[in-house]
């Protein structure tokens, strides 16, 4: 199997976009759930998963969901979401960097 290239992106970016180009969700008990769709509502985005839970959370840098994203701390798949091993992977290499990398801007 051919190696994953590496993908880099700014590390200080909203969540929204974030989101929405990786197509993951961290919940607080360290599961990584599968994103069907993601919208934005304001200053809120709607997320709804694979897996059929659909919640409101607001856009932040600095959120939870965000913060987990970046850092990976979350990184068990979800069972019900059914998140492909090659999802996985490209979120394994994937980096987060304040200086380097791709801006994720969503306008």
């Amino acid at each position: 199997m051919a190696e994953l290239k590496k993908r880099y992106y700014r590390k200080n970016t909203e969540l929204f976009p974030l989101v929405d180009k990786i197509k993951l969700w961290p919940s607080r008990n360290g599961v990584i759930h599968g994103v069907k769709t993601v919208e934005r509502r304001g200053r809120y985005i709607e997320v709804t998963t694979h897996c059929g839970k659909s919640f409101r959370v607001f856009d932040s840098r600095t959120s939870r969901a965000a913060r987990w994203l970046r850092n990976k701390w979350a990184v068990v798949p979800c069972e019900a979401c059914k998140v492909p091993k090659w999802k996985m992977d490209k979120y394994a290499t994937t980096f987060f960097s304040e200086h380097y990398g791709k801006d994720l801007n969503h306008d």
